[in-house]
């Protein structure tokens, strides 16, 4: 019974890394085209249309990254389904400190000495 729901809980987290992905993609397309259409410049709607997905990709790296985990629980404990767990962690650990990186213009432990240093931006 339990890893049946472990099963589910796997499925559920993977579909909502997907979506949320498709949606906040879709959503900052529906953003962008209007932004363009009010007359808003391009690059900076565009700017602000990566940024968006972006950090929609990151959330659903995050559940996806859950999803890995809760699977790993749900397998037997063996030393290739822990070193597959590592390296797809690894990896989506990488996006998602890239894509932080490429959002916010600073390493994630840099963060706060460049919140001190420059005014907050207003969007």
């Amino acid at each position: 019974m339990l890893e049946s729901a472990l099963r589910w809980s796997v499925m559920g987290f993977e579909l909502a890394g997907a979506a949320v992905i498709v949606a906040v993609a879709a959503v900052a397309s529906v953003l962008l085209v209007r932004a363009l259409l009010a007359g808003v410049d391009w690059t900076s709607a565009l700017a602000n249309c990566r940024a968006a997905i972006g950090r929609g990709v990151l959330l659903g790296l995050e559940l996806l990254v859950a999803a890995d985990i809760l699977r790993t629980v749900a397998a037997p404990l063996n030393l290739e389904n822990v070193l597959a767990l590592g390296l797809v962690v690894l990896i989506r650990t990488f996006l998602s400190l890239s894509l932080s990186v490429e959002l916010e213009g600073v390493w994630p432990w840099r963060r706060r000495e460049s919140e001190r240093v420059r005014p907050p931006v207003v969007q």
